[in-house]
């Protein structure tokens, strides 16, 4: 269910739009203009009357240079003798003060509307942010994240570039064409207004043309270097795997081809820059040439004097100026059109996992959960779940076992409302998880998984993130039920101690119990064990069961787990097999029906006798527990 947007610019995302459509740029007006800020408002308004005053007092710069020199050409009087050497000062100084006005006033336009413009970046990344943790689980599962990150990066970045250009530059430009041509027209003739705009047209049309043409080769750019950076990261992050394999020179091989490709399309992108600037600079010269040696015709008819050639030439160097940066104007938004592209790409990707309108919060009330005929599958071809149901009372522990591939982990990511089930209900309390908020539902729940990731902050901030703004004495209280502050204050840097990038500082064992501490700092109604103990060696696993235990006392409790050993005190025993439940009971009936469950504990109490004599055999060497299935 795609959820409707809402009016905050802060939870806005952008509307799915092509890169070139005005939707684009109109997508950002509610963050330029937003209803709930009086003072954003009021910067826009004043950086507009900035704006027009700048270009008003541009336009009176030649005039006033103009009439300065026809007062220094000679045999020129005006007002009697002395005028030569008074009027051309009040002028002159007309002239300067028109130009620091200009100058002043772009400047001043700038300081006032970079708070906006900083401001909008900020709600838009915010917006980016909290759509990507809107998605599901689905898409953080396939997405590639050195890629996403360059999108994010490059796209905030153009939203800058858009907003100044866009509203600074292109705006701006046409209203100073507008009044030049105006200016020409009134003081001398048809033919000079369009001759100067016949070059503007060809100009912007150049401009366009070649423009679109080359945005071809700005998309590659972009596709290659995304490759690039993300085969980058992902050959940095698996480090380990890299150095055990020993291949450096291959990764180096892979990073290098993608680096090809980015050289042969900015190599083109450059080349075709150049087709660019050389035809722009055609234009300009041919016009320019043109509007002159009409002024220079005049002057020799007579019609006109030195200051009007002087003003020709003064206007169409100042209009071709900003006219030239027209053009790199012009493709600064294209690129950033292009590099938003993939931002609101992101953005337009649908949630799949919502809360319902009006979706009230749970309410817990024993927290017995129960499964009622659910069926799953991530690909509908594939189904995993066929059919589940099960029921664990309030405050008491059920186990799900069962071999690889079976859907033990799926349950609980169905339990976190990860996924939506494509049939039957998931309910705590009576209340179906599909009608309540998935705030208060994730609230509710703790988990210790498998593998523990770790952010590389702080132990103090890993356990703290269970509830954030706990208080330095009761993330120490949560350390201390998940026996792991004495080794944490062992630590020379003690809470303060970073644990490096996914937690690869510490041993799997301190990394579970920083994760049982989380959970207890959480303080959630239902605990969910997923395989917390099977990456573990045998001592570690008994002294982390042990903390389980204690933690999960009085609680209602879903442990899924691969080693029967760690679930024979649980109050029920479920057999997970190809999606279905074949069979339950606590662990002593289960051992006297000579099931699937009694072959499964005879499979793994052999391999672990088996594994306990080679370490014998082998003067001390320690052998790994192995699991079946």
């Amino acid at each position: 269910m795609r959820r409707s947007l809402p009016s905050s610019p802060d939870q806005t995302p952008f509307a799915a739009r092509s890169p070139g459509s005005p939707g684009v740029i109109r997508s950002l007006f509610p963050y330029i203009w937003p209803t709930d800020s009086l003072e954003t408002r009021l910067r826009v308004v004043v950086a507009m009357l900035l704006l027009i005053g700048a270009k008003v007092a541009n336009v009176f710069i030649p005039i006033f240079y103009k009439h300065a020199i026809d007062a220094l050409t000679p045999g020129a009087t005006v007002g009697g003798a002395n005028a030569v050497l008074t009027v051309p000062l009040g002028l002159i100084l007309a002239y300067g003060l028109a130009r620091v006005a200009s100058l002043v006033f772009a400047e001043l336009r700038d300081a006032v509307f970079a708070t906006v413009a900083q401001r909008t970046i900020r709600r838009v990344a915010l917006s980016v942010f909290r759509h990507l943790h809107a998605l599901s689980l689905r898409f953080h599962l396939e997405r590639q994240t050195g890629g996403l990150t360059r999108s994010l990066e490059r796209g905030t970045r153009a939203i800058e570039s858009l907003l100044r250009y866009t509203l600074f530059s292109i705006a701006p430009t046409l209203v100073e064409i507008a009044l030049v041509c105006g200016v020409l027209w009134s003081l001398f003739s048809g033919w000079f207004a369009l001759a100067t705009f016949v070059t503007v047209a060809g100009y912007i049309l150049y401009t366009f043309f070649v423009s679109e043409w080359r945005i071809q080769f700005r998309r590659v750019m972009n596709d290659t270097d995304s490759k690039a950076n993300t085969k980058a990261i992902d050959s940095l992050l698996n480090f380990e795997t890299v150095k055990y394999f020993g291949n450096e020179d291959h990764e180096a091989r892979r990073y290098d081809s993608a680096l090809q490709s980015y050289e042969k399309a900015a190599v083109r992108s450059q080349q075709s820059l150049s087709l660019l600037n050389i035809g722009q600079s055609a234009i300009i010269s041919i016009g320019l040439a043109l509007v002159m040696g009409m002024a220079a015709n005049g002057i020799v008819q007579g019609t006109m004097s030195l200051g009007d050639f002087v003003l020709v030439n003064t206007y169409l160097l100042q209009l071709y100026q900003p006219l030239n940066f027209f053009g790199v104007v012009y493709r600064e938004i294209k690129q950033s059109l292009t590099d938003i592209e993939s931002m609101v790409t992101l953005l337009g990707v649908d949630r799949e996992v919502d809360d319902a309108p009006g979706a009230p919060a749970l309410a817990v009330d024993g927290a017995e959960l129960r499964f009622e005929g659910v069926e799953f599958g991530y690909d509908p071809r594939r189904p995993i779940l066929k059919g589940v149901s099960f029921t664990v009372p309030a405050g008491k522990t059920v186990a799900i076992v069962g071999p690889s591939g079976a859907g033990k982990s799926t349950i609980s990511r169905l339990l976190f409302r990860f996924y939506d089930t494509n049939a039957g209900r998931v309910l705590i309390d009576g209340q179906d998880i599909r009608g309540v908020t998935q705030t208060s539902l994730r609230a509710a729940i703790g988990i210790v998984p498998q593998d523990t990731v770790l952010f590389n902050d702080t132990v103090f901030y890993n356990i703290a993130y269970g509830r954030v703004g706990a208080s330095p004495a009761e993330v120490e209280q949560a350390a201390r039920l998940a026996h792991i502050h004495d080794f944490v204050m062992s630590l020379p840097d003690g809470y303060q101690t970073m644990v490096g990038e996914r937690g690869l500082k510490l041993s799997g064992g301190e990394k579970q119990r920083v994760a049982i501490a989380r959970t207890i700092l959480k303080n959630p109604a239902i605990l969910l064990f997923d395989e917390a103990t099977s990456a573990l060696d045998t001592h570690t696993e008994r002294e982390i069961q042990a903390n389980l235990r204690e933690v999960s006392r009085g609680r209602t409790t879903l442990v899924i787990a691969h080693r029967l050993s760690t679930v024979i005190d649980a109050d029920d025993i479920l057999v997970l097999e190809a999606g279905r439940v074949i069979e339950r009971g606590r662990h002593a009936e289960l051992l006297a029906a000579n099931g699937a469950y009694a072959a499964l504990w005879t499979r793994q109490q052999e391999a672990t006798q088996g594994a306990a004599l080679a370490g014998d055999a082998s003067a001390g060497d320690a052998v790994p527990e192995v699991v079946v299935g």
